[in-house]
């Protein structure tokens, strides 16, 4: 019956189907059940995906550095290992390597974005907090790390795009694509080391001369060395624009939440 109803709509032209595509859409969410990938209890909406027990164990559960994720006391941008060199900002609602970051994962490996939303509203809880401490100042525009054309084919979708698309509608940020260009098809970065994560990457992307804004936040799923952020900030970095990296979860270095 609700399929006769739609196919009756397609008469009426393209956006009569899609409003009817967007009402089957609302009824199928409000017919399936709602529960969480975690723990598999119901979860009430408007909440999705990950119920708020499961979401709340897996962020960090300290205050971070904000450059090399170590855990602090008290927090701050940097820590004293940090202060020197002022490393690029990062910011994650987790570690990669507590609980929430499967679930990251799999918006990039298995095209499963049931996570999403509770993971960006864990993302910008974090950053109205660190904004309100006066640790970060908001950016004008948001940039997905982007993929190269072939990637990008062969996958089917930008992972990082629509985190910023997420986040985008959300914060009222705009989204800026056309700027930063990944120019060649690199290997996976997944099992290199570090020297060759930065050989892999070398000369891998560039910025467009004529990029009008002075504050970025460089969207990305998962900063894990954080070679591929370096990379891109330094295109930014030389023509003074300010870059922090925004993400869903951050895969620091063993012992440094210990």
């Amino acid at each position: 019956m609700k399929t006769a109803k739609l196919t009756r709509l397609i008469p009426y032209g393209e956006k009569a189907l899609q409003r009817g595509l967007a009402w089957v859409k609302q009824w199928l969410g409000a017919s399936l059940p709602n529960r969480c990938l975690m723990c598999h209890q119901s979860v009430t909406l408007p909440r999705t995906g990950i119920c708020t027990t499961c979401l709340n164990s897996g962020l960090y559960q300290q205050p971070v550095c904000l450059g090399c994720g170590r855990g602090l006391q008290i927090q701050s941008r940097y820590c004293g290992a940090c202060q020197s060199t002022e490393p690029l900002l990062v910011i994650s609602p987790c570690s990669y390597h507590q609980g929430l970051g499967r679930w990251v994962g799999l918006i990039k490996y298995r095209a499963q974005f049931a996570g999403l939303p509770a993971l960006s509203g864990a993302l910008i809880a974090r950053i109205d907090k660190l904004e309100t401490a006066g640790l970060i100042q908001r950016p004008q525009v948001l940039v997905p790390v982007p993929l190269h054309k072939q990637r990008l084919k062969a996958r089917g979708f930008n992972q990082a795009w629509i985190i910023a698309d997420t986040l985008s509608k959300r914060l009222n940020i705009p989204i800026e694509t056309h700027g930063l260009v990944r120019s060649l098809e690199t290997q996976s970065q997944a099992g290199l080391t570090g020297k060759q994560r930065r050989s892999n990457l070398k000369n891998a992307f560039y910025l467009d001369d004529d990029f009008p804004y002075q504050r970025i936040a460089l969207i990305d799923d998962v900063v894990t060395t954080g070679t591929t952020a370096k990379e891109i900030a330094s295109l930014f970095e030389r023509r003074h624009i300010h870059v922090q990296v925004w993400c869903l979860a951050r895969a620091e270095a063993p012992g440094l939440l210990d």
